[in-house]
């Protein structure tokens, strides 16, 4: 008896080699059909929801990533399409004001100050810090 094939992996081609020529057509046509915006959309997304992992979960918290994940899906939320623009900003006002809490929190557990261009906790609520504060704000 013949030993059956085992399936093979998309674009691994036979044996693990390189991708066949239907393969390659395969794979050319999925990317002709790919939106620019269609990615920047779901890179947002995927920024979004490593940020809230990074501040969320004790056991992942990364203030600093966080805060570059923010800043990340917000420059991207510029570049989505109308449609979608509003939903990521209520997203990215959601982290804001989340990162906010923790690093309040962080700060007033003696961890340390707030990152670096963070207003302290009081000083947020006060309307201080610098001018040009990172401090996100719905609608910033």
């Amino acid at each position: 008896m013949a030993e059956a094939e085992e399936p093979q992996q998309p674009g691994t081609g036979a044996g693990g080699a390189q991708p066949s020529e239907e393969e390659l057509r395969q794979l050319e046509e999925q990317i002709r059909n790919v939106k620019v915006e269609d990615v920047v959309l779901q890179s947002a997304v995927s920024i979004l929801n490593l940020a809230a992992r990074r501040i969320a979960k004790d056991d992942e918290r990364d203030l600093e990533q966080a805060k570059v994940g923010i800043e990340a899906a917000r420059a991207l939320t510029e570049l989505a399409t109308e449609d979608a623009r509003p939903q990521l900003r209520q997203a990215v006002s959601e982290l804001q004001l989340l990162y906010a809490k923790h690093a309040g929190e962080e700060e007033e557990a003696g961890e340390g100050p707030a990152p670096e261009g963070q207003p302290s906790e009081g000083e947020a609520k006060k309307g201080g810090g610098k001018g040009d504060s990172p401090l996100w704000t719905p609608g910033s």
